[in-house]
């Protein structure tokens, strides 16, 4: 399959100079997801018609960018689904706040993309646009399928996990995860509170900035580095860097020497205990947290839940307050650790996924490299531009220091022009 992303930058300077229209970029979108999503089922409902019509006309920094809505975020103008049989047909009264902020700047939502079930671990329809017979990744697999097929131009996910950061990897496309609540949560749907963080995928990471940028008003888009002098990046290596594949791992060396000849100074950095300890209790308060949100749905419709989530409910729902309560005090001392990383470097750098995209459908990869990041609540972003052998797309993910999401987005946006230089 041909796949090519749409460019955000350049399809609003295409609108802004007159070159095309909001109402024609948006046609020609929905005319690509005719042509292609029977394949590769990234979209689960498709946006009304007056919904679109109403696009058509919008005004605001995103008028014409046809936007992709991950199905655990609440939409009053088409059913919200949770990739669960529970919720079919479900419709809720109001947008989600993240749904809201972006029909405000003008985007045109066209339907709800595909998710696991209540954004866990069960794989849903959705396939791989560079290979159908591998998965996108999970849980925002449709957001990152649309985006890497270029259906739409931007589209929000959720990470617990790794849920953003992976599956941008196996895509090929930018996926930014923010700092912990820089996005709301609002109307979607609640696995594990502590963790849950909204993100956003477009085809590079100058176009993911800017996206969060209009989206938010915030300062997130800077001008692009000339290069990486004065940075100090530092080289991640992590407990579970063991389960890291020869093509990332190759992938990680040349992303390394990438911002070293653009003038960034490297270092290693060897994790440390609290972080690996922070590491391993993600699952405990992930799970603790996921069987309390879902407690209707887990003990009222156990035969409705896909496996894997059922047996991270059954896990949750028999861990004690007080191994949840040590889990949490483990987590806040990561968090420290983690603050304490970056008073000797400016950003890390890592893999985003172990590697390419798995083949088969039956999973949706290993969020192991990514779950650490969502825990602490550091910005990271996943920068593409590198792949195997076989042309399957690797991601590898710019970390920085909490609140500094604009230099995490400028250092992977300079990484990815030195990788497709």
């Amino acid at each position: 399959m041909n796949v090519q992303p749409l460019g955000l930058a350049r399809l609003l300077a295409d609108i802004e100079g007159g070159r095309a229209t909001a109402a024609r970029t948006i046609a020609a979108a929905q005319e690509r997801i005719d042509a292609l999503d029977g394949e590769l089922a990234a979209f689960v409902r498709r946006a009304p018609e007056a919904s679109i019509d109403a696009a058509m006309t919008a005004t605001g920094p995103l008028a014409g960018v046809p936007f992709g809505v991950k199905d655990i975020f609440d939409t009053a103008d088409m059913a919200t689904e949770h990739g669960s049989p529970l919720y079919a047909g479900h419709r809720p009264v109001a947008d989600a706040a993240l749904v809201a902020m972006a029909r405000g700047a003008g985007a045109a939502i066209l339907g709800k993309t595909a998710t696991t079930q209540f954004a866990s671990l069960d794989p849903c329809a959705t396939r791989n646009p560079h290979d159908p017979s591998r998965t996108p990744g999970g849980s925002s697999s449709g957001s990152a399928a649309a985006v890497a097929a270029g259906m739409v131009a931007g589209a929000c996910g959720s990470q617990t996990g790794g849920s953003v950061l992976r599956p941008a990897s196996y895509c090929g496309v930018a996926g930014y995860k923010p700092s912990f609540r820089l996005l709301p949560t609002v109307g979607m749907k609640t696995f594990a509170w502590s963790l849950d963080t909204v993100g956003l995928f477009a085809a590079g990471v100058a176009d993911v900035a800017l996206l969060a940028a209009k989206l938010t008003g915030r300062a997130l888009a800077a001008p692009p580095l000339a290069d990486a002098s004065g940075l100090t990046i530092g080289l991640y290596r992590s407990s579970v860097d063991a389960g890291i594949e020869k093509e990332m791992q190759a992938a990680w060396d040349d992303a390394a020497r990438a911002l070293e000849a653009a003038g960034a100074t490297l270092v290693e950095l060897v994790e440390p205990a609290a972080l690996s300890a922070a590491r391993d209790v993600h699952g405990t308060v992930q799970n603790f947290e996921a069987a309390h949100a879902l407690m209707w749905e887990h003990r009222t419709h156990r035969e409705a839940m896909a496996p894997r989530v059922l047996a991270q409910l059954d896990e949750g729902a028999a861990t004690s307050p007080a191994a949840y309560d040590a889990g949490r005090r483990t987590a806040r001392i990561g968090r420290r650790a983690a603050t304490t990383l970056f008073e000797t470097v400016d950003a890390l750098l890592l893999p985003s996924a172990l590697g390419a995209a798995p083949e088969g459908l039956g999973s949706t990869g290993d969020p192991a490299l990514n779950k650490l990041w969502t825990l602490t609540g550091n910005p990271a972003v996943s920068v593409p531009g590198l792949a195997t052998a076989g042309g399957l797309p690797l991601g590898i993910s710019i970390v920085a220091r909490f609140g500094r999401d604009a230099e995490a987005l400028a250092i992977g946006a300079l990484l990815e022009t030195r990788l497709r230089a």
